[in-house]
């Protein structure tokens, strides 16, 4: 028997420990629409909430969407425009949304950061770029290889080739993980003596930065890199309940 929103919310919940991780005010983890439908036959997961996804969710005919960023970053809004328009179309079709964001990039099996590290054929052992305390990347060593040949792995690995600033060692060995917008967290990469950052994206002044600091940065696009945690939930959701799980590629190319 389909399971109920409730039971994947719950299950969902749980095994990410939504309620105690901490995030940025309004990412609002966990359930963000409610729906009538009776059970749950097929989960779709995406990045983000946006149109174009919730009606391609709608027209995979999904009943539960996962996504990675959410319906209301910009906080507490009127609910007019594309904002009314995605809702709207999300209710009339008994579509549920459930978002993870910090949550899932941290998580030690389903995260971002993991299964992109998982990916690039790194050996994790440490934790890293702590947000309020909570690990949302992790750290750990590669078999010695020249930069070039590890942004080859990082292209197979996301699907798209790399920005690379190659401002540090020619060899890379140790690899600090963090997905999405991470650029900010080159001063710990060094201090904890990684001689490469592999993130999404990140501010102009970190070509500075990484130079001085003497370490690599591989910018492989937020997008990205923010692919694998609500795929990996989104199956392992689906075996758990015996129901269907579809991905909805929609690439920024950011």
């Amino acid at each position: 028997m389909a399971p109920i929103l409730s039971e994947i919310v719950d299950l969902a919940d749980r095994w990410l420990d939504t309620r105690s991780t901490p995030d940025y005010p309004t990412a609002y983890n966990g359930l963000q629409l409610a729906s009538s439908a009776e059970s749950i036959q097929r989960i779709a997961a995406a990045v983000d909430a946006s149109e174009h996804v919730i009606h391609d969710a709608i027209a995979q005919s999904a009943d539960l969407l996962i996504v990675h960023h959410g319906l209301f970053w910009g906080g507490a809004a009127p609910l007019t425009g594309v904002r009314y328009r995605k809702i709207k179309a999300a209710m009339d079709h008994g579509l549920a949304v459930y978002s993870s964001h910090l949550p899932l990039d941290g998580h030690p099996e389903m995260g971002n950061g993991h299964l992109l590290a998982q990916a690039l054929g790194l050996k994790v052992d440490a934790s890293f770029g702590a947000f309020q305390g909570f690990p949302i990347g992790c750290g750990g060593s590669v078999s010695s290889m020249s930069l070039e040949e590890f942004s080859r792995r990082v292209t197979d690995a996301v699907g798209r080739s790399p920005h690379v600033i190659a401002s540090g060692p020619r060899d890379v060995a140790r690899v600090a993980v963090v997905t999405g917008a991470g650029g900010s967290f080159l001063a710990e990469a060094s201090a904890e003596g990684y001689d490469t950052l592999v993130t999404g994206e990140g501010a102009h002044h970190t070509f500075a930065e990484a130079h001085e600091l003497g370490v690599n940065l591989v910018y492989a696009g937020h997008y990205a890199t923010e692919t694998f945690g609500v795929r990996a939930l989104a199956d392992c959701l689906a075996a758990h309940f015996g129901i269907e799980s579809v991905f909805l590629d929609h690439p920024s190319n950011l």
